[in-house]
């Protein structure tokens, strides 16, 4: 919690605006234009009730603010701003939508920002990851306890997403759209080394060697590529492999997070970068899509999102896609996706109406046109879902498992990537900088 406190006095010193204060829009009275002595009864009382009508609706009128992180250039965020909020617009007469687009960390940042100066929005499209350390600062609402139709909108909704948003009984928000990620390759690069996609984790690491060298125009190539080595990256190598951040309780991380299996995770990862088999955390590292597209990575781990990425920067591209490779603990992914908050500022009623428009299985069905794995469950048996072949994500989220749900995450995220980064560079042992890590992940989960 100090620590956090720490960031946000950063933060605030920093900042040179803050977000536009969130409420209802209500305009002036218009003057009542003055009429001749001998202008008709009819014609005076006509004009006043047209003027005080005009009063009322501007009276009435709602705005909510809605921040997110749909890309400002994407199609997520055209869908929204010209089919979803006209859509929600004309059958909720009276409300307004304001959306507002942020970078993913951006939006982070922001809403820790607006949270002490109390300029939240009225609803947020939150990372899941971030719902416990917000719910922590006693921001967000508990909609089970304050809507009364909350237990027949989340009926609708996938349970392992509506899970992400779940803290000690009480639910925070609904969730919005679900992911994980899938193993891609080039097929061509897999046929002219002889071998399959790998359905484990020997096989993987086998593979990435395999993969890697010079190409035919002397170009170096890697088997692997991997853009950061956060929770999000590394989690499906750690839990495929039968390790573990933190007991099932999320309590403690030592005897997990240094166990002898998340240990070998890391291990692997650094032999292999070693070895000049994966690369793509550095900077100056050619971008994953470019990478892949044009043939210098032979395999990564990605969600639904890069097909669409592939087909519109490299469509002549030849890849496939299978699970993520297993081991002693199966073939694991990591459960992403984002949730749809409500704040305590906010204007409650309207923005629910707001939230349960937003996984009706008519927005849904439309996001998914954009390449989104629905939550509403109606929505994943529409022909628009079907037809855009989620089978292989839906089938890996069987399986897929959240990151921990705990306030600290942030914090615990920053500092897993900075011992890796020291562990691939050769500062320090896996079984050392898993050690350190998981003493002070104790301390983080403690407070």
């Amino acid at each position: 919690m100090k620590e956090r406190k720490k960031v946000l006095a950063i933060l605030l010193a920093s900042a040179t605006c803050l977000a536009a204060m969130t409420g209802c829009g209500q305009a002036s009275p218009a003057e009542s234009a003055s009429g001749s002595e001998n202008q008709e009864t009819a014609t005076e009382t006509k004009t006043e009730t047209e003027s005080n009508s005009a009063e009322t609706e501007s009276a009435d009128e709602v705005t909510i603010n809605f921040w997110h992180h749909y890309s400002a250039q994407s199609a997520e965020n055209e869908t929204l701003t010209t089919v979803l909020i006209p859509k929600f617009e004309e059958e909720n007469p009276g409300i307004k939508v304001n959306a507002v687009s942020h970078e993913w960390a951006d939006l982070h940042d922001k809403l820790l920002i607006s949270a002490e100066s109390d300029t939240l929005p009225d609803v947020a499209r939150l990372d899941s990851a971030w719902i416990p350390e917000f719910q922590k600062m006693g921001i967000l609402v508990p909609l089970n306890q304050e809507m009364s139709d909350y237990n027949e909108v989340a009926g609708g909704l996938l349970d392992s997403a509506m899970s992400t948003a779940e803290i000690a009984g009480d639910n925070y928000g609904l969730a919005l759209n679900t992911n994980t990620k899938i193993l891609y390759y080039n097929v061509e690069a897999l046929e002219a080394a002889g071998i399959e996609a790998p359905k484990t984790m020997t096989e993987f690491a086998d593979a990435c060697k395999a993969l890697s060298g010079t190409n035919a125009n002397g170009q170096q190539v890697w088997g692997y590529d991997e853009p950061g080595l956060s929770g999000w990256n590394l989690c499906p190598f750690i839990w495929s492999m039968g390790g573990s951040l933190t007991n099932e309780e999320q309590t403690k991380a030592t005897g997990y997070l240094n166990s002898k299996e998340t240990v070998a995770a890391i291990e692997m990862f650094a032999d292999l970068y070693k070895a000049g088999a994966i690369t793509g955390w550095n900077s100056g590292d050619i971008p994953m899509t470019d990478g892949f597209g044009t043939g210098r990575y032979a395999m990564l781990l990605e969600g639904p999102w890069k097909v669409a990425e592939l087909a519109g920067a490299y469509p002549d591209f030849k890849y496939e896609t299978a699970p993520v490779p297993a081991g002693d603990g199966g073939s694991v992914s990591v459960l992403g996706g984002e949730d749809i908050s409500m704040f305590n500022s906010a204007n409650k009623d309207a923005a629910w109406k707001f939230m349960k428009f937003m996984t009706s299985e008519y927005a849904q069905e439309e996001m998914a046109k954009c390449g989104q794995i629905p939550v509403n469950k109606e929505a994943l048996e529409s022909d628009t879902v079907k037809a855009a072949d989620f089978a292989p994500y839906i089938d890996q989220l069987q399986t897929a498992k959240s990151r921990p749900t705990v306030a600290c995450w942030s914090e615990f995220d920053s500092e897993l990537a900075a011992a890796v980064t020291d562990v691939v560079n050769g500062d320090k042992s896996a079984q050392e900088a898993m050690d350190e890590l998981a003493a002070k992940v104790d301390t983080l989960l403690a407070e």
